[in-house]
């Protein structure tokens, strides 16, 4: 397996495909998931010509599950050390739900000087966390849910949350038992503690600053019907801090649009990377 190791000495696992000498496009994966999430992608775009790569969050997946440091600061940090190991330039961001929060951080701490176009799809920015000043977001009990649900029985936890994730309790959804077990399997492979530190993290993280700081750009995809990140205050907050920002909204679409929506995405995607 390939893995860097981090500045604080966490291993991270990642993939990396295609040539090496193309321009890279780095795909970070949402909670509770792992880069295998974008496997589809990943073969895709080597295909189109660019290098593909994507990592097990710390905690998460192949890579070392940790006890501490935990947070969006520490993920944005891993995401450099990936990048400055791997010595990547003109790099293509994209990030899924907690992995949109991710690579906004890195932008907010780490700047663009090695970042050529950013891609927010379903992502958790500008804040999830319902506040005096963010009225739209979700209460703190919806967030308290996810972690007694994931601490009391986590297998079946995250095999009921893949029905809203896919929209499958949508008239005329086609349910796939076997993307349901997969979510599971992959969920399943991370330290439970990281987790349920994760939750916090992707709730809890304002990036309003962060997204100031994007002057890239950035391609915001949603769907209009996403249950686990709701538009309103999610992606149509952030194309209005965004200065280059482009919003695309698929129409009655889930949280997991890259998979339920794959040929569609795959094909927006490569249409926004080579503008």
């Amino acid at each position: 397996m390939s893995t860097i190791t981090t500045k604080d000495g966490t291993r991270i696992f990642y993939k990396d495909w295609g040539s090496k000498d193309a321009q890279p496009i780095i795909f970070s994966h949402g909670w509770p998931l792992t880069a295998d999430v974008w496997d589809a992608q990943m073969v895709f775009f080597a295909n189109e010509g660019f290098r593909t790569i994507a990592h097990d969050r710390r905690s998460h997946g192949r890579s070392d599950q940790v006890w501490d440091n935990n947070n969006m600061d520490q993920y944005a940090d891993d995401l450099s050390d990936l990048i400055e190991t791997l010595d990547l330039h003109d790099v293509i961001l994209v990030g899924h739900s907690t992995g949109g929060g991710e690579v906004t951080r890195y932008i907010g701490r780490h700047g663009t000087s090695r970042v050529a176009r950013l891609a927010l799809i379903g992502a958790v920015p500008p804040l999830m966390l319902k506040t005096e000043a963010n009225p739209g977001g979700l209460p703190i009990d919806a967030f308290d849910a996810i972690r007694k649900g994931t601490f009391d029985n986590r297998p079946q936890f995250f095999k009921d949350l893949t029905i809203p994730f896919y929209g499958y309790n949508r008239d005329g959804a086609v349910i796939s038992e076997e993307l349901r077990s997969d979510f599971v399997r992959q969920g399943l492979m991370g330290g439970l503690k990281g987790e349920l530190d994760s939750i916090r993290a992707f709730s809890e993280s304002d990036f309003n600053e962060d997204l100031k700081k994007v002057d890239v750009p950035t391609l915001v995809l949603h769907g209009s019907d996403d249950q686990i990140v709701p538009i309103d205050a999610s992606a149509h907050a952030t194309v209005k801090i965004v200065k280059q920002a482009v919003l695309k909204v698929y129409e009655g679409a889930d949280h997991g649009l890259t998979q339920t929506h794959q040929d569609r995405f795959n094909a927006d995607l490569l249409e926004f990377v080579q503008a």
